[in-house]
């Protein structure tokens, strides 16, 4: 489980967030929507410790964030709007690895990881590839099998789905269905819905740093629109 009770932040002078109380269930496909400006990325960076609060409380599986960084960061994927910003090797397969290799782990585990991280994205046959030669879709799909490779409870993307082809957008789609299928938790920020409307479980809705309402996709569509979210 993910929480944050009373959660400000604030860039400079300027509020970001103030006081969202916020959890995200073991195993649930949440979508935090909202207008840009209102605070979605920066609520998903406090997660796994990559922004630290101002005020209020941070918990993964019941667990300050602060209290271990690398428990929360293991326990919390995160996968960024332009994959190329979390990208730390040249090969894929060198990327993929870079996660489990600081955690110390044998080669044996991580060798398997990056196998299972792969298979998972369908790249297995790339993994020798070259990552700044890959098409947007190709590097969005090896981002997420690097934050796979961590083997997390939950899985965070920041606009998956930004300026990826149809194709493409099926790809990540099709694979963030079968994580929720096999029990990780998904959490997705977009503020577009479309073809995210039938895998989500719950909508949380952020405006002006506030959560400003959160539940099942069918209750809060017809108010979405006033948001500047993209419903089809």
């Amino acid at each position: 489980m993910i929480r944050t009770r009373g959660l400000r932040y604030a860039y400079g002078e300027t509020a970001v967030l103030d006081g969202v109380d916020c959890t995200i269930a073991d195993g649930e496909f949440a979508v935090v929507v909202g207008p840009n400006g209102s605070g979605k990325s920066t609520l998903i960076r406090h997660f796994n410790g990559l922004l630290e609060p101002d005020e209020g409380d941070v918990s993964v599986n019941g667990r300050p964030v602060a209290a271990n960084l690398v428990a929360a960061r293991q326990a919390v994927g995160m996968v960024f709007q332009d994959p190329r910003d979390q990208f730390v090797a040249a090969t894929v397969a060198a990327d993929v690895a870079f996660g489990p290799e600081n955690l110390g782990l044998s080669h044996e585990e991580i060798d398997r990881r990056v196998d299972t991280a792969l298979a998972a994205v369908r790249m297995t046959d790339r993994r020798e590839e070259r990552v700044d030669r890959l098409s947007g879709g190709e590097q969005a799909r090896v981002a997420i099998a690097g934050a796979l490779a961590m083997e997390p409870d939950h899985l965070v993307l920041d606009e998956p789905l930004t300026s990826l082809d149809w194709p493409a957008r099926q790809t990540v789609l099709d694979h963030l269905e079968r994580l929720h299928e096999a029990g990780t938790s998904v959490v997705v920020v977009t503020h577009d819905l479309r073809d995210l409307t039938e895998l989500a479980d719950r909508l949380l809705l952020l405006d002006d740093g506030t959560l400003a309402a959160a539940g099942a996709p069918a209750d809060l569509r017809d108010d979405l629109p006033d948001y500047g979210v993209r419903v089809c």
